[in-house]
C-alpha cells in the first residue's frame, strides 16, 4: 500500500503549537513503514484546493490526514477532509462532518446538551448580560485547540463593568464558558472493530496551583520552561481512581464518540466538580500524535505498540 501523510506546513518563524505536526508527521511515518506500507509526505498550505487535486492525480491508496489547521487556523481544516472526500480519496481519521462540529465548540455544546450530557454553560461574547456576579468563567477561541490564546487571564471572576474587557472580540470567534473547578481527565479513544475502545484515563495534576487558575493553557501546553508546563503533570491513576466515578467517565467517552460519529481516534476532555459530577469540555477528533503526547501516552499504559495502533486506525478508513 501507498500512503500519502497529509499535514498543514508550518509558517516562517512559527512557535511551537505549530511546529508540532512535523514531530507527528516523522511518528507516523516510523510506524506506518514498520507496517510495510509505502509513504510519501505533502504539506498543506493556503493553496489546499490546488494541492488536493494535484493528490487525485498522484492516486494514493490512502491519505493519513494529520492536517490541523490552515495558516494555523482551526476553523479552515475541515476543507480538508471535503476535499478528500469530492476526489474519493481514503483517509484516516475523522470524517468531514466530526471535524466540522467538533472544532466549532459551540456546535459541540448545542449537540452535548441536545444529548443530555453534562456541559459548561457557555455564552456568546453579546450575553455578557447573563453573567452572574461573583462566578467564575472562561474566555476561549471558538475554533482553535491546542490552548492557543488561552492564558492564566483567561479565567476570571465577573463582575459589572469586567464585560469591557472583551467587547471588542466577535462573537463568532470567542467563546464564555462557566469555570468547573475540579479535577481534568484526558480520555483517549482508540477504534476496535468499528467501536470505540477506551484507553487507560489520564488526569492532569496541578502541583502548586493553590492562587492559580487550574487549566491547562498555552504555556501548559508549550514552553518547557514556563511554571505552567512543569507543574502541569499528565498521570494514569489506575486503580486509584474511583470505580463509579471510571464508569461513568467512560460511558460518557463512549455516548461522545457515537454522538459525533467519530472514527479512528479521539479524545474527551473532561472535569469533574467536587461533587464527582462530570462535565465535557471539549471533544478532539484527530486529536495530536506526536510521540510525547497524550494520546500516544495513553497507548503506550495500555501496553499497545504504536505500530498496532496505526494498523486500527487505517481499518478504519473514511472511504
Amino acid at each position: 500500500m501507498r500512503c500519502c501523510i497529509l499535514y498543514n506546513q508550518p509558517r516562517e518563524n512559527a512557535l511551537a503549537d505549530e511546529l508540532d505536526i512535523l514531530d507527528q508527521v516523522e511518528w507516523v511515518e516510523t510506524n506506518l513503514k514498520k507496517a510495510g506500507i509505502e509513504t510519501y509526505r505533502k504539506g498543506i498550505t493556503n493553496n489546499f484546493m490546488n494541492e488536493i487535486s494535484l493528490l487525485a492525480d498522484e492516486k494514493p491508496d490512502f491519505v493519513f490526514n494529520l492536517v490541523e489547521s490552515i495558516n494555523n487556523k482551526g476553523e479552515l481544516l475541515y476543507f480538508i477532509p471535503a476535499l478528500l472526500n469530492m476526489h474519493s480519496i481514503p483517509y484516516t481519521g475523522n470524517p468531514l462532518e466530526a471535524l466540522f462540529i467538533t472544532t466549532s465548540k459551540f456546535l459541540t455544546v448545542k449537540l452535548l446538551k441536545n444529548e443530555g450530557i453534562r456541559t459548561p454553560e457557555s455564552f456568546h461574547i453579546s450575553e455578557y448580560r447573563k453573567f452572574e456576579p461573583g462566578k467564575s468563567y472562561i474566555i476561549k477561541p471558538v475554533w482553535e485547540d491546542g490552548s492557543l490564546d488561552i492564558t492564566q487571564d483567561s479565567v476570571f471572576v465577573y463582575h459589572q463593568g469586567y464585560e469591557e474587557k472583551f467587547m471588542n472580540l466577535r462573537d463568532s470567534h470567542w467563546i464564555i464558558q462557566e469555570y468547573i473547578d475540579g479535577r481534568e481527565f484526558n480520555i483517549s479513544l482508540l477504534t476496535s472493530n468499528g467501536r470505540p475502545e477506551v484507553l487507560p484515563p489520564a488526569e492532569i495534576v496541578f502541583v502548586d496551583y493553590e492562587d492559580r487558575p487550574k487549566i491547562v493553557d498555552f504555556k501548559a501546553k508549550w514552553e518547557e520552561n514556563s511554571f505552567e508546563y512543569k507543574n502541569t503533570v499528565r498521570r494514569f491513576p489506575g486503580k486509584e481512581l474511583e470505580e463509579s466515578l471510571r464508569k461513568e467517565i467512560e460511558v460518557t467517552a463512549i455516548k461522545c464518540w457515537d454522538i459525533f460519529s467519530l472514527r479512528g481516534y479521539a479524545r474527551i476532555d473532561m472535569r469533574v466538580d467536587s461533587e464527582n459530577r462530570v462535565y465535557v469540555i471539549e471533544v478532539n477528533a484527530n486529536p495530536c500524535i506526536s510521540k510525547n503526547g497524550g494520546f500516544v501516552a495513553a497507548t503506550e499504559n495500555a501496553g499497545y505498540a504504536f505500530t498496532d495502533v496505526i494498523k486500527r486506525i487505517i481499518n478504519d478508513l473514511n472511504r
